[in-house]
């Protein structure tokens, strides 16, 4: 196998693990009311709370339109609250249904990501987290 294939491959299966990630995520949130991007954007503002559409979009992984679009959504749905903040920024915040939104897909995430590594023992785990933060360098970005 040359290097090329096996870092495709290797590339492929990471990009696949994912996909069965959200695609069980999926699932599994739209049976409490949201959808993985939703609660993921409510998990975000969470560990950010104030925090501009820009850095939420950054830590979503999305653009700033696509973020702020959603934004509106979860606005419209009362799951979050945008704020005027220090010149310009609008801050966004959890709205008391936002947390019990977020509080309810958090067992849904558990199960999937429990299932997900159960094949690998505590120390492949602790290994995988190494080598994947090693590789997952601003510079990648």
């Amino acid at each position: 196998m040359s290097v090329t294939t096996e870092l495709e491959t290797l590339g492929r299966t990471i990009k696949r693990i994912q996909y069965q990630h959200h695609r069980a995520l999926e699932t599994g949130l739209a049976a409490v009311g949201t959808t993985l991007a939703q609660w993921d954007a409510l998990r975000a503002i969470a560990r950010n709370p104030g925090a501009s559409a820009h850095i939420l979009a950054g830590e979503t992984f999305q653009s700033d339109q696509a973020f702020g679009t959603l934004a509106k959504r979860l606005v419209a749905q009362e799951l979050i609250e945008r704020r005027p903040g220090q010149g310009r920024r609008i801050e966004h915040h959890l709205t008391p249904a936002g947390r019990h939104m977020l509080d309810a897909g958090f067992p849904i995430a558990d199960g999937v990501m429990t299932a997900s590594f159960a094949r690998l023992s505590g120390e492949e785990r602790a290994a995988l987290l190494t080598l994947l933060s090693r590789m997952a360098t601003p510079d990648m970005a």
